[in-house]
C-alpha cells in the first residue's frame, strides 16, 4: 500500500513563520515590542566584536547604531527570541583564510553563549556572502544553519540549511501580497514556512516602521501558524526526520524528546517522546 507521508509542525499545524534580523542595533528594541505584541518570533544575529562601548552616545542623524553589550543582554535574554552568530567582526568571510573564518565564528559563538547562557548553533552570513570553503568551516564550528540574503518568494522548507534562503526581505514590494497568499491558504498539503529578514535600522532609514507593524498585525494571532525562531524550526524538522518506520510503514517509533506530528494516508498523527504507535 502506498504511504503518503507529510510533516506537520507542532499541534498539527501546516504553516510556520519566522523572522531574522541582523547587527544588534538599537532599533531592535522597537522591533521586539512589535513582535511581542503580535506573538511573532525572531532570530537576532549579533556581532559580539562590534558592540558599542558602554555609555556610547551617537551623533545626531546616525542610523546604524549598534547596542552595547549590556543593552543586548537586557533586550534578548529570556525574551523568547533567539540570538545567533553574525561573525565576530562582520567581515566578508569568503575573503578570509579558513583559520580566520573559524576564529570569527567560534569567537562570536563563545561570546554569545557566555553572555546569554545558551547554546548558539545558528547564523546569518555578514553581507550575505559565503563560499563552499566557508560552509565547510561552519560545519566544523558547530553551526547547523546559516541564512543568506537570497529571497525565493516561496514558502518551501529549506533543504540546504547552511545556504538557507528566505521568503523575502521586508522591503519586497510584494510583502503583503505574499503574506496574504501564505496566511489565507487553507490547504493541508505540504508544510510551509514564511521566512522574513532584514535590518531594523532600515525602518528608521526609510521612515517605514508601518511596514513591519502592518505585517506583524496581519500575520500574528493566527491559530494555524506556528510562530518560532530559526533554531526551533530547524530542531523540530531534524527531529521529524528521526522518526523510525517499519518497512511497511505501519508502525513508527519516535526516538526524540518531543512530540512529533505527521500526516499519512488521510490521517493526522501525534507521536509522543519515546513512543511507538501503529498506523491505521
Amino acid at each position: 500500500m502506498k504511504r503518503n507521508l507529510k510533516m506537520r509542525f507542532p499541534e498539527g499545524k501546516v504553516k510556520a513563520l519566522t523572522l531574522s534580523y541582523d547587527d544588534g542595533v538599537d532599533q531592535d528594541m522597537r522591533m521586539v515590542e512589535i513582535l511581542n505584541k503580535h506573538g511573532l518570533k525572531c532570530t537576532f544575529n549579533l556581532n559580539s566584536g562590534c558592540f558599542a562601548p558602554e555609555g556610547k552616545v551617537y551623533e545626531a542623524g546616525r542610523i546604524h547604531r549598534p547596542m552595547t553589550k549590556q543593552m543586548c543582554t537586557d533586550l534578548y535574554t529570556n525574551s523568547g527570541h533567539e540570538v545567533a552568530v553574525h561573525a565576530y567582526t562582520h567581515p566578508y568571510l569568503e575573503k578570509l583564510a579558513p583559520a580566520q573564518v573559524a576564529y570569527e565564528i567560534i569567537k562570536d559563538r563563545e561570546n554569545l553563549e557566555e553572555q546569554f547562557g545558551c547554546i548558539v548553533r545558528g547564523m546569518a552570513y555578514p553581507y550575505g556572502t559565503y563560499s563552499d570553503e566557508v560552509v565547510r568551516v561552519l560545519e566544523d564550528c558547530g553551526i547547523v544553519y546559516s541564512r543568506t540574503t537570497k529571497s525565493t518568494e516561496k514558502f518551501e522548507i529549506p533543504t540546504d540549511w547552511l545556504r538557507m534562503p528566505a521568503t523575502c526581505h521586508h522591503k519586497n514590494p510584494r510583502l503583503m501580497e505574499l503574506a496574504e497568499k501564505f496566511a489565507e491558504n487553507t490547504k493541508r498539503d505540504n508544510a510551509q514556512l514564511f521566512y522574513l529578514w532584514g535590518h531594523t535600522y532600515e525602518f528608521e532609514q526609510n521612515d517605514n516602521w508601518d511596514v513591519i507593524e502592518k505585517f506583524a498585525e496581519y500575520m500574528g494571532g493566527r491559530d494555524d501558524i506556528w510562530y518560532a525562531t530559526n533554531i526551533e524550526i530547524y530542531e523540530y524538522i531534524e527531529d521529524y526526520k528521526r522518526l523510525v518506520f517499519t518497512a511497511d510503514m505501519r508502525r513508527v517509533k519516535n526516538p526524540t524528546a518531543r512530540t512529533i506530528y505527521f500526516f499519512i494516508n488521510g490521517n493526522e498523527y501525534a507521536i509522543g517522546a519515546g513512543e511507538t504507535i501503529v498506523i491505521e
